[in-house]
């Protein structure tokens, strides 16, 4: 027994379009070929596909970090200073000399 010829992908059976064309397989539905359009192609073991990456990923990490620094780095410090203020000033009136000071306010 035989495949039939839709099977061997031939022609005979091939669907017909609205315009009596052949439609084609699937990605080439016949229609009208493009002009104009040029297109590359380079073979896979010739492509470098991380050529370069950690260069333009330091530069680029630097050059992100530099545009930004501005917004986050002002905050973050007076951050830290108030809250390290914040520690001391606390030890300090917990302290002996601190309840010494302080201790009849509350």
């Amino acid at each position: 027994m035989r495949p039939t010829q839709i099977l061997l992908g031939g022609g005979g059976g091939a669907p017909i379009g609205k315009h009596n064309n052949f439609l084609g397989n699937w990605g080439n539905f016949g229609g009208i070929k493009q002009k104009g359009v040029v297109t590359y192609g380079i073979a896979p073991n010739r492509q470098l596909p991380l050529a370069g990456a950690a260069h333009d990923a330091v530069f680029n990490t630097w050059r992100r970090f530099r545009a930004q620094v501005l917004y986050w780095a002002p905050p973050m410090i007076a951050g830290y200073y108030i809250l390290n203020w914040a520690i001391d000033r606390n030890h300090y009136l917990n302290s002996k000399a601190g309840r010494a000071e302080f201790g009849g306010e509350e």
